[in-house]
């Protein structure tokens, strides 16, 4: 099969993510040219792939004034800078490695969508689950029958205390206006795993949720804009920007994801929280977005199924489906086995959780298996379940923007009439 020549678009966390996996492939992938305005985060890009000077570049606009010179773009820039770099790709005859959402808003998902289809080009969308060992597990004992049709779901979002103050109090994802709803920029993951488990399409939406915890009214007395500047709770304070980024790097290497674990230095900690949101009291931060949602969906043949994305946690993804035949229970992780109980004998099984083809890692393997599966759609070799045509990642958004339009107005969205409507 043909090797895949890539250009990337954005050389954050994500966009490193997806060429750091393709740099184990080399015999499938080859990433020949980068855009990302960051000089680190290029060059070390351009260091990893060996791409000579004349093709690594600030912005994407020069980079496609070449013309078409790799079959596939990654567009791994912020939620808001997907739109103009995607049309420009497709434009181009690129396919597309999109990371999620495809963009912002409703509107501009939908052209960018029939513009793809229009130019017939493939694109996928970093929707991971899917590519996951555990659902697409889960996806297989569905299509089995074994517990015969599907009612009804419970789907869990822990998004995690820690995770909910890095990326949707202090971080990129934490304002709606220059980012998009959470629902969307976290959790389009789910409502598209959710629609594919289902296997039908959605009628009707319902939400609620809010922003209650993380705001100016629960700050400690006293309380200063920034951690480093003496907090009197901050021996006590689980979101201490000192105790997040200096003492413990784990949030940092999100932050400076193209400096080594190993070179990430007291010195670099206290300039991000110094010099950046990353700093600040997560009390006084602009941050405008829900930390906790409840989604309510009605699919096709009355399948019900309820989603809740909640910052109080831990972390972690939780699932009970539940057929005419039997349910499963599973976890989003490496550990904890799937559990099928069939009603006609009372009996349980445990499936452990096995990387299929050594799909393991970061997303619960739903990073690397994307990425393996891309390879074998762009040489019409993929024979799996898992990749969906962008109209079907497109309706799955849209579910998001309806859940949006819900929590807004306190109304029931019926789902055909919305998409209708836009």
């Amino acid at each position: 099969m043909k090797k895949i020549k890539v250009v990337l678009i954005g050389a954050g966390g994500r966009g490193t993510t997806y060429t750091n996996i393709m740099e184990k492939m080399p015999e499938k992938y080859e990433v020949v040219a980068v855009a990302e305005p960051i000089e680190s985060r290029r060059n070390n890009i351009k260091k990893r792939h060996n791409i000579p000077d004349e093709r690594c570049f600030t912005d994407w606009h020069p980079l496609f004034e070449l013309g078409k010179i790799a079959d596939m773009a990654i567009i791994a820039t912020q939620d808001r800078d997907h739109f103009d770099p995607a049309m420009a790709a497709i434009g181009l005859g690129y396919h597309l490695l999109l990371e999620k959402p495809i963009a912002p808003t409703a509107e501009e998902c939908n052209t960018l969508t029939a513009y793809a289809i229009e130019k017939g080009v493939k694109v996928v969308v970093c929707t991971v689950l899917r590519y996951t060992p555990v659902f697409m597990t889960l996806k297989d004992i569905i299509d089995s029958g074994k517990i015969g049709d599907v009612m009804s779901i419970n789907h869990e979002e822990c998004v995690g205390n820690r995770h909910q103050s890095h990326s949707f109090v202090r971080g990129n994802w934490h304002n709606e206006a220059e980012s998009a709803c959470m629902i969307l920029a976290k959790s389009c993951h789910d409502t598209d795993m959710l629609q594919w488990l289902v296997g039908k399409k959605c009628t009707k939406v319902q939400s609620f949720g809010t922003l209650s915890y993380f705001t100016e009214k629960n700050a400690p007395e006293g309380a200063p804009e920034y951690c480093i500047q003496g907090c009197p709770a901050a021996e006590n304070c689980m979101y201490n920007a000192v105790k997040m980024y200096v003492d413990d790097h784990t949030y940092l290497r999100w932050i400076k994801p193209d400096i080594p674990h190993d070179e990430l230095t007291e010195e670099i900690a206290r300039d991000v929280i110094t010099n950046t949101d990353y700093g600040r009291c997560v009390f006084r931060c602009n941050n405008d977005v829900v930390d906790h949602q409840t989604l309510n969906m009605l699919f096709g043949d009355d399948v019900t199924v309820t989603f809740t994305m909640n910052a109080f946690n831990n972390g972690g993804r939780y699932i009970h489906i539940m057929g005419t035949k039997g349910e499963i229970r599973a976890a989003l992780n490496e550990t904890t086995p799937i559990t099928v109980h069939t009603f006609a004998d009372n009996k349980n099984e445990q499936i452990p959780i096995v990387g299929k083809d050594g799909i393991n890692g970061g997303h619960g393997g739903g990073d690397k298996g994307i990425i393996e599966a891309l390879y074998l759609y762009l040489n019409n070799a993929y024979t799996g379940k898992s990749v969906p045509e962008i109209d079907e990642s497109n309706e799955n958004h849209l579910i998001a923007f309806a859940a949006e339009v819900s929590r807004k107005t306190n109304t029931v969205v019926d789902f055909d009439e919305y998409v209708k409507s836009l």
